[in-house]
């Protein structure tokens, strides 16, 4: 049977992770949950089977043989959700560095090598480094 293929906005992908236990279940699908599953944390069978079907159908996740896991559009937001997590974790540091360079008392080079310093996340820091 045809099932026709609706584009997935940014939007809609951000709709579905604004819930936490959305979040829960994609975090869940990156190394295979079972799809049987009786839901994860305090979700009821019915919140669930919500959430899983609003993930399965933006194109997040993808159910095979009796599991959940990611599809790559579902391993491109899990790995991006992985950085905006990071960088929660690191907001006095980065914090530090945004009053620092706002101070306009610290060059280019400077600002580099506070960030190579402060941040200890590959990937927050080239993040940083790339930004003017």
């Amino acid at each position: 049977m045809y099932q026709e293929i609706v584009p997935v906005l940014a939007e809609d992908v951000f709709a579905i992770l604004g819930d936490k236990q959305s979040v829960e279940i994609l975090n869940a699908s990156s190394t295979g949950l079972q799809s049987s599953s009786n839901g994860i944390g305090n979700q009821t069978k019915k919140q669930y089977y919500i959430r899983t079907k609003q993930l399965l159908k933006a194109g997040l996740v993808q159910r095979d043989k009796g599991r959940f896991s990611l599809t790559c559009l579902g391993a491109v937001v899990y790995h991006a959700q992985l950085v905006v997590e990071a960088g929660v974790n690191n907001y006095w540091k980065l914090k530090a560095i945004d009053s620092i360079t706002s101070s306009g008392e610290i060059g280019e080079q400077e600002r580099t090598k506070l960030i190579k310093t402060i941040i200890d996340n590959n990937t927050i820091e080239s993040i940083l480094v790339a930004q003017r």
